[in-house]
């Protein structure tokens, strides 16, 4: 296999007879992004590489190997002003392919409420700091509430781990952060979808410093204030797999953790009515 993955990948459409704007389009970006690819005017991200495999259908050890190629070095970095040039509604459809094709997506969130859990006011005051345009923000926001209609496929798990902080962070006024308690209330009740709390009332091993997102077994998300790092090395994977694990282990879950909801969703329904 030659050495210039975007040739490869054109080798790769070609001779499986798709055209480009159909695997733009199956890959969530736009075909002048694939063809920049393709013709090495621009390096693929390892989620880039993994898209495109996808939309082209190539066998397994084809995308190993083109995936282990695309990840010379390991983790990746992505300013959040990229994105933001770039257009953040594309990096939630970017988000969205990736979440189509995992099966088990693990989150730990000791920043915000996970992305899919949030309400679409939540979701505005998340976004309010980033100096979007009227016009972005409301396809941002759009993209990001398209995309929670994932979470009803049975055939996927999601296991969310908020912390206790996250929860009480008026992020919004009291009466709508009762509301996004209501939102995380009923998420928690659907079959596959798992959510844990982790009081801050819980013995801690460790401090819990970044969000950071697992999709199976192949790729880890973790965000931080200036960036979005991406990692598909098996060890890194581990790392956070057995971290996640850690917190999981302090976790109120079932229902310990809906009493917990209930009671903080009552507190801020005191704090409206008194405001």
């Amino acid at each position: 296999m030659e050495n210039d993955i975007g040739g490869t990948l054109r080798n790769l459409r070609q001779a499986a007879g798709k055209e480009a704007k159909a695997v733009a389009r199956g890959a969530a970006m736009s075909p002048s992004k694939l063809s920049r690819i393709e013709t090495g005017r621009a390096i693929p991200s390892t989620i880039d590489v993994e898209r495109i495999l996808t939309a082209i259908g190539v066998p397994d050890a084809v995308r190993a190997e083109l995936v282990e190629t695309a990840r010379r070095e390991a983790t990746e970095a992505v300013a959040w002003r990229f994105l933001r040039r770039a257009g953040f509604h594309h990096h939630q459809d970017s988000i969205r392919a990736v979440e189509v094709e995992t099966e088990v997506q693990r989150v730990f969130q000791p920043s915000c409420v996970p992305g899919l859990c949030q309400t679409p006011e939540y979701v505005r005051a998340v976004l309010a700091p980033k100096g979007l345009t009227p016009d972005v923000l409301a396809r941002t926001v759009a993209a990001r509430l398209e995309r929670q209609a994932v979470l009803f496929d049975p055939r996927k798990s999601f296991r969310y781990l908020i912390t206790e902080s996250v929860l009480r962070w008026l992020i919004l006024p009291p009466a709508q952060m009762a509301v996004q308690i209501d939102r995380i209330t009923a998420l928690s009740r659907l079959p596959n979808v798992h959510i844990g709390v982790v009081p801050l009332s819980a013995r801690m091993t460790e401090v819990s410093s970044s969000s950071f997102i697992v999709y199976d077994n192949r790729l880890v998300i973790v965000e931080i204030p200036h960036a979005e790092i991406s990692t598909t090395d098996p060890k890194d994977i581990d790392l956070y797999l057995a971290r996640f694990g850690r917190f999981e282990q302090v976790a109120l879950v079932g229902d310990p953790m809906r009493e917990m909801l209930a009671q903080l969703r009552d507190e801020f329904l005191r704090q409206r009515e008194t405001s």
